[in-house]
């Protein structure tokens, strides 16, 4: 689980760089993954200060930082 958990904090990042901030549930459909996995991976990549999340109108959201 933990490789797979790097592997989708990888993709996670690399879309938001690609893409620029995103709303959770947009990133989750567009790379088509697990709901758990892609906020695991968030929740990885807020603890390596690496993205911002916050609140964008009714959805949760993500940037780089």
């Amino acid at each position: 689980m933990n490789e797979q958990l790097g592997e989708t904090a990888g993709l996670v990042w690399r879309y938001l760089k690609e893409n620029g901030e995103t709303t959770i549930p947009k990133l989750t459909k567009n790379l088509n993954l697990d709901e758990f996995l892609v906020g695991t991976a968030l929740g990885w990549l807020a603890r390596e200060d690496k993205i911002d999340l916050y609140v964008k109108g009714r959805s949760k959201a993500a940037k780089l930082k």
